[in-house]
C-alpha cells in the first residue's frame, strides 16, 4: 500500500513503512509551500534543530541546578496533616492522590522541588496545593501562593483560611484589594516570621518583600504570567521548593518531550460528581436568553452574564433587569475601584444578586458552586482557550449545569471564529482541554500556549515535528541516543499488506501502517501482532507478510543497515563496513559475493526461489555474524543476540 499526497501541483507516493515520516502540519496560518526535493525545509529544520538545542541545554542545565542544590527535606506529615486532608469534603480522583504523593515525595527529599501540576479547569489543583502548603507551615516555614489576578487571590484567600481555620496558621493577602496601611503590617509580619500563608498577585515579585525562612512557592494559573514575569520567578524564588499549577493543558507529545527536565503531574479525572456542561451555540434571542436566566432561578442558583465591553456593561445590566424584572442583578469589571469591585464579588458569592453581568474577569479559578448557567455575548470575538475557561467556571457543585454562547444575528463569522465555536459547542466531554488546546493551535498559532519566540519555531516546520524536535534535542543534551523513526529501505517482491476486508476504515488501516512504521524492536512487534488480532482477528497472509517485514526492518536496525535490495537473485545490503578479513571471510561464502568499498555495498547471490522474508531473516544473521571485524562493531546487545525471537 502507499499513501497518495497531492502537493502544490505534484503528486507524492509514500511507502507504508516510511508513514511515519508524514505529519500533519499545525501551526496556524496556511504555510508557504517549499518545493519538493528542494532544500529549502532542510535548511529550516537544521536552523530550528540548533535553535533548540540551546534551550534544551538551558533546560538541562537548569534542570541539573536544582537537583544539585541542597534544599530543605520536609517531615513525614504529622497527625494533624491527616485531619486537615481528612476534612475534605469530596472524594480525591485518584490522578490527585498520585499528584499530592509526588509533591510530598518531592517535599521530603532534600532535592529542591519543582513541580508542574496541569489539570483542565474545576479538577482539584487547588487541593493539592493545599495540602503542600500545609506540609511546608507544619515544618515552621513559611509558604507564598502567586496569583495572577486579584480576584483569584481573594478567591484563594477565602478557600484557604476556611480550610485551615481549625489550625493556629496565619493566612494573609497582599492585592490591590488590600490597603496600603494593612500592606505595610503584612510585609513586616513577614519579615518577622509572624505571617505562614502568604496569598498575592504580582506585588510577591517586589523586591520590598522579605520572608523569614521561605519554604514553599506555589505559582496558580501559570500560562497567565508573562516571560517577565517568570523570569522575576525564577530569580527571586531560585532556592525554594516550587510548585507551578496550570490549567493550559501540556498536549502529551510536548508532556514527553520535558519528562527528565521538569517533574509533572497530570490531572486527567475529573471529579466523580461532575457532569458535563450542556453547550448551546447559536444566534442571540432575548428570549432563550431570560429563559435562560429563569430556569436557574427556578433550582435557586446563579448566573454568569459575560459581556466583554467595560463601557457598555452598566447599561446592558439595566437591559437585563428589564428583561427579567424578578432576578437581582449587578455587573463587575477589573476597571472598578478595588474595594467596590470586591464587595460586588463577595455580595454575589453570599447570594446577595442572582445575575453577575462580567467581563472575562472571571476566567482564571473563580469558584462559586451556586453559579450552574453561564451566557456569553459576543462568543466569537473570544479565542477557544478563553471560552473553555469560562465555561469551566460552572458546574462544579455536581449540578447539571448550562452554557448558552451567543453571537449577533445578521452578522457573518469568520472561518477561524466558525470553527472556534463549532469546536467548544462539540467538545463537552469533561477533561476535553487536550482537544481543545490542539485545536486553539491549529486555528491561531502557538504563541498563546508557548510563548511568541516558540511559535516562530513551531510555524517554521509545524508542531508535530517541533515536539519530535525538542525531544531529541533534550535527550542529546543528556547524553542518550533519541528514538527516531526508522530511515530504511527494503526493496522485494512479497504479498505484504492490510487486506480492505481486514481492516475495513481507511483512518484505522493507515494508524496500524502508522505503528507497524514506529516499531524498532522486537517486543514492540509482538505487541502490535497480539493487538492486531485482538482488534481485527486472525492475521490473513498479507498482514502476516507484513509483520514479518516488520521484523526484517528491526533486524536490519541492529545490524545497523539502512537499505536492502532483493533483486533478480540478488541482495544488496548497505551501508556495511568491512575490514579486508570480512570480505575475505564473505567470499569464502561464495565466491559470487562482491563488496563495493567506496559504496559500503556487499552483494550476495542467492538462488532466485529462495529470495524471501524468511530466508532473509535466516541468512542475515548467519551470514553477518560470521564476519569477525564486524561483529565487534555493533552494540554488544546486539552482538549477544543474533537471531531473532519472533518465529512461528
Amino acid at each position: 500500500d502507499f499513501l497518495q499526497i497531492r502537493y502544490a501541483d505534484g503528486v507524492l507516493l509514500v511507502l507504508s513503512d516510511q508513514i511515519d515520516f508524514v505529519r500533519q502540519y499545525v501551526g496556524g496560518d496556511a504555510p508557504s509551500l517549499n518545493r519538493m526535493g528542494g532544500a529549502d525545509f532542510a535548511r529550516t529544520k537544521q536552523r530550528v534543530r540548533n535553535e533548540l538545542r540551546v534551550i534544551a541545554q538551558e533546560l538541562v542545565l537548569l534542570y541539573q541546578r536544582r537537583l544539585h542544590t541542597q534544599g530543605h527535606a520536609f517531615s513525614p506529615d504529622t497527625p494533624w496533616q491527616a485531619e486537615m486532608e481528612a476534612a475534605f469534603p469530596y472524594i480525591e480522583t485518584p490522578d490527585q492522590l498520585e499528584a499530592i504523593e509526588a509533591v510530598k515525595r518531592d517535599m521530603e527529599s532534600p532535592h529542591l522541588m519543582d513541580r508542574l501540576v496541569c489539570g483542565d479547569v474545576g479538577f482539584g489543583k487547588t487541593e493539592v496545593a493545599l495540602r503542600a502548603v500545609f506540609k511546608c507551615v507544619q515544618d515552621g516555614k513559611q509558604a507564598a501562593v502567586l496569583v495572577p489576578t486579584t480576584l483569584l487571590a481573594s478567591q484563594h484567600m477565602a478557600t484557604f483560611s476556611e480550610r485551615l481555620k481549625p489550625f493556629p496558621i496565619r493566612v494573609e493577602l497582599l492585592s490591590r484589594f488590600v490597603p496600603d496601611s494593612q500592606a505595610r503590617r503584612v510585609v513586616r509580619a513577614l519579615a518577622t516570621g509572624d505571617v505562614d500563608v502568604v496569598i498575592g498577585t504580582h506585588s510577591l515579585l517586589r523586591d520590598t518583600i522579605r520572608y523569614k525562612n521561605l519554604g514553599l512557592l506555589v505559582v496558580d494559573e501559570e500560562q497567565r504570567f508573562g516571560v517577565q514575569h517568570k523570569e522575576s520567578i525564577k530569580m527571586r524564588y531560585g532556592n525554594v521548593d516550587v510548585l507551578t499549577l496550570s490549567a493550559t493543558p501540556i498536549p502529551r507529545t510536548l508532556e514527553m518531550s520535558l519528562v527528565g527536565i521538569r517533574d509533572m503531574s497530570l490531572l486527567n479525572t475529573p471529579p466523580a460528581d461532575r457532569q458535563p456542561i450542556r453547550t448551546h451555540v447559536t444566534t442571540y434571542d432575548d428570549r432563550v436568553a431570560a429563559e435562560a436566566i429563569r430556569r436557574e432561578l427556578l433550582r435557586d442558583g446563579q448566573v454568569f452574564w459575560v459581556h466583554n465591553r467595560v463601557e457598555t456593561i452598566e447599561e446592558r445590566a439595566e437591559q437585563l433587569r428589564r428583561l427579567v424584572p424578578e432576578a437581582r442583578i449587578t455587573y463587575a469589571h477589573g476597571q472598578m475601584d478595588e474595594l467596590v469591585l470586591e464587595q460586588t464579588v463577595i455580595d454575589f458569592w453570599e447570594g446577595r444578586f442572582d445575575v453577575l453581568v462580567c467581563t472575562t474577569i472571571i476566567e482564571s479559578g473563580i469558584d462559586m458552586p451556586a453559579v450552574n448557567t453561564l451566557v456569553v455575548e459576543d462568543a466569537q470575538r473570544l479565542g477557544l482557550g478563553q471560552l473553555h475557561q469560562l465555561r469551566g467556571r460552572v458546574g462544579r457543585a455536581g449540578q447539571q449545569a448550562y452554557a448558552f454562547l451567543f453571537y449577533p444575528r445578521g452578522v457573518a463569522l469568520s472561518e477561524i471564529a466558525y470553527e472556534r465555536l463549532k469546536t467548544i459547542g462539540e467538545t463537552t466531554d469533561l477533561g476535553s482541554g487536550y482537544k481543545i488546546a490542539r485545536r486553539d493551535l491549529e486555528l491561531r498559532g502557538a504563541g498563546s500556549l508557548l510563548g511568541e519566540q516558540q511559535s516562530g519555531r513551531i510555524m517554521a516546520v509545524g508542531y508535530d515535528l517541533y515536539c519530535q524536535m525538542v525531544n531529541e534535542a533534550v535527550v542529546e543534551m543528556r547524553g542518550e541516543i533519541p528514538d527516531s523513526p526508522l530511515d530504511l529501505k527494503i526493496e522485494m517482491k512479497a504479498d505484504a499488506y492490510l487486506p480492505h476486508d481486514y481492516v475495513d476504515s481507511e483512518e484505522l488501516r493507515l494508524d496500524a501502517y502508522r505503528k507497524l512504521a514506529l516499531v524498532v524492536d522486537d517486543d514492540s512487534l509482538d505487541d502490535l501482532r497480539r493487538e492486531w488480532i485482538d482488534r481485527y482477528g486472525a492475521l490473513p497472509p498479507p498482514a502476516e507478510a507484513l509483520l514479518r517485514i516488520g521484523l526484517l526492518r528491526t533486524l536490519c536496525h541492529r545490524l545497523g543497515l539502512r537499505r536492502v535490495t532483493v533483486q533478480d537473485g540478488s541482495v544488496r545490503l548497505s551501508p556495511l563496513r568491512l575490514s579486508p578479513r570480512d570480505v575475505e571471510q564473505a567470499r569464502a561464502w561464495s565466491t559470487r559475493t562482491s563488496y563495493d568499498d567506496d559504496a559500503k555495498t556487499l552483494r550476495l547471490e542467492v538462488p532466485r526461489h529462495e529470495a524471501s522474508v524468511d530466508y532473509l531473516l535466516r541468512l542475515l544473521p548467519e551470514f553477518l555474524y560470521a564476519l569477525p571485524d564486524f561483529v565487534h562493531t555493533l552494540p554488544s546487545v546486539t552482538r549477544a543476540s543474533p537471531t531473532n525471537h519472533f518465529e512461528n
